[in-house]
């Protein structure tokens, strides 16, 4: 089979094609063949190493330490069971299906995977490409304001990162969960944002949120660039910031918060398990959350996926096609 692979960490360019043999099935598992996945913001940084602050020697102890321990990245996939363990009951060789593999390596023409872990049946209405953009914007965002921010309706929620995989899905969830919801975003993304649910959407090129004089429930901080000290400015008394992106500072400050004031700082790791997928299936099959692609790529032109991730300004997922 084919996939991409990456022998040592850098730029786009340390990804290439190889051939491998088929991963072979276990009892409980299931081999997908893979029609689409995507080259996510966390691929990005795996592959660069570019780990937030205070975090890098723990990465590459996970990771490895001077090179790639699995040189196949990838963890959201959209395919077909091509083979299943004696003991898989909830799949059979055929079915459509859509998920997150934590253990990575969907970049490839084939991956197996425990039938328990985060994969479901694909919902109705959706082709391959537009579910396998969705699992890891959709469930880190649906972990992050369902689980840790507690989301209500009628607060005020802000969505820095809107046109993101996080940003998209989370200004969709939001307004679902019957929030008022404002996004930033660039220029370009305002119409983008506005269509996914954001009653107001703040163009961060032209003004900067926390001097605007609103303020928020809950703060949802998707891609790292913005501190919390920022964000407080604008956050209500007792109101959150939610930080997708985080190092060993933030989740110090995380436990001084109670101690120093009433606005929150809450981060954590989003862990994909089966019965959150379950529930973005439901709210895909609902129409609550719809897919934003920003551009579709073969598994041979993968690098340049890997290149446009790495400018930060892609909009929705960057989806890689496997197998037509």
């Amino acid at each position: 089979m084919k996939a991409a692979l990456y022998r040592e960490y850098g730029s786009p360019n340390v990804v290439h094609i190889e051939e491998l043999p088929l991963p072979e099935v276990e009892s409980n598992e299931v081999r997908v063949r893979v029609h689409a996945t995507t080259v996510s913001s966390a691929d990005s940084r795996i592959r660069a190493m570019r780990i937030p602050t205070g975090f890098k020697t723990l990465s590459r102890l996970i990771f490895g330490i001077t090179r790639p321990k699995n040189q196949v990245l990838g963890s959201e996939f959209s395919g077909t069971i091509d083979a299943v363990g004696p003991d898989v009951t909830q799949f059979n060789v055929g079915d459509s299906v859509f998920g997150a593999y934590e253990g990575r390596g969907t970049h490839a023409e084939y991956f197996s995977m425990a039938e328990d872990e985060a994969i479901e049946h694909l919902p109705a209405g959706f082709t391959h490409e537009e579910a396998a953009a969705l699992p890891f914007g959709g469930l880190t965002s649906l972990i992050f304001l369902r689980d840790f921010g507690h989301i209500k309706a009628g607060q005020n929620v802000l969505v820095i990162g809107a046109s993101g995989s996080l940003g998209s899905a989370a200004i969709q969830f939001a307004a679902h969960f019957g929030a008022e919801v404002t996004g930033v975003c660039s220029t370009k993304n305002v119409e983008l944002v506005h269509s996914l649910g954001a009653s107001r959407v703040i163009d961060y090129t032209q003004s900067n949120f926390a001097d605007e004089g609103e303020h928020y429930d809950l703060i949802y901080e998707t891609v790292g660039k913005v501190p919390f000290s920022e964000c407080k400015k604008a956050l209500k008394p007792g109101g959150s910031c939610l930080m997708a992106v985080a190092g060993i500072p933030d989740y110090l400050r995380m436990l001084i918060n109670p101690i120093a004031g009433s606005k929150k700082l809450v981060t954590g790791v989003a862990i994909f398990k089966k019965e959150s997928l379950s529930d973005l299936k439901k709210l895909m099959e609902e129409g609550a959350i719809k897919s934003v692609i920003d551009s579709i790529h073969t598994l041979t032109d993968i690098t340049k996926a890997h290149a446009l991730v790495d400018t930060g300004h892609k909009r929705g997922s960057v989806v890689v096609r496997v197998i037509d």
